[in-house]
C-alpha cells in the first residue's frame, strides 16, 4: 500500500469530532465512543435503530462517512486498477472534512455544547500533504 492510500485509510481510525455536551463523545467514522463509560454506538445503530428524525447537523456525520468511503474507493481503484482522478478523491475528502464543520456549528448553536472538528483538519492535511499541487492546478491556481 502506498503512503497516500495508507493515510486516507488511517482517517477511519481517527476521531473526526470531539463533541462536548456535559460529557465527551468521540465521533469516529464508524461509531460514537464515550471514553468515560466505554459505550460504543455504531453508525448503523445510531441512524437505523436509535433515531428517527435528525437535525441536519447530525446527518452531516453520515454524509461525511459516505463521502469518505467514496474517497477510499477512488484511491483504492487508483491503486488496484491504475485509474484514479486524484481531484475526485481529494474533492470527496475535502467535502467529508467539511461535514465536520457542519456538525461543530450545529453543536455550538445549543447552550453548553460544542464540538471540535478534528476530521476537517485531518482530511485537509492529507489532501494538502499529498496533492496540494494537483488541487492548485485543478482550480487554476498553478504557479506558472
Amino acid at each position: 500500500m502506498d503512503r497516500r492510500l495508507g493515510a486516507i485509510c488511517l482517517l477511519a481510525a481517527l476521531p473526526w469530532s470531539v463533541a462536548v455536551a456535559g460529557t465527551v463523545t468521540f465521533v469516529f467514522p464508524f461509531a460514537l465512543v464515550d471514553p468515560n463509560t466505554g459505550a460504543i454506538t455504531t453508525i448503523d445503530a445510531y441512524y437505523l435503530r436509535q433515531t428517527t428524525v435528525l437535525p441536519p447537523f447530525l446527518q452531516a456525520w453520515g454524509i461525511g462517512v459516505v463521502l469518505y468511503l467514496g474517497a477510499v474507493a477512488s484511491a483504492l481503484a487508483g491503486r488496484v486498477l491504475g485509474r484514479e482522478d486524484r481531484r475526485v478523491t481529494d474533492g470527496l475528502l475535502l467535502l467529508a472534512g467539511l461535514t465536520q464543520l457542519s456538525l461543530a456549528h450545529g453543536f455550538a448553536r445549543q447552550p453548553g455544547r460544542f464540538a471540535i472538528p478534528l476530521g476537517t483538519v485531518f482530511c485537509v492535511a492529507v489532501v494538502w500533504w499529498f496533492d496540494w499541487s494537483t488541487v492548485r492546478a485543478g482550480v487554476g491556481l498553478s504557479s506558472e
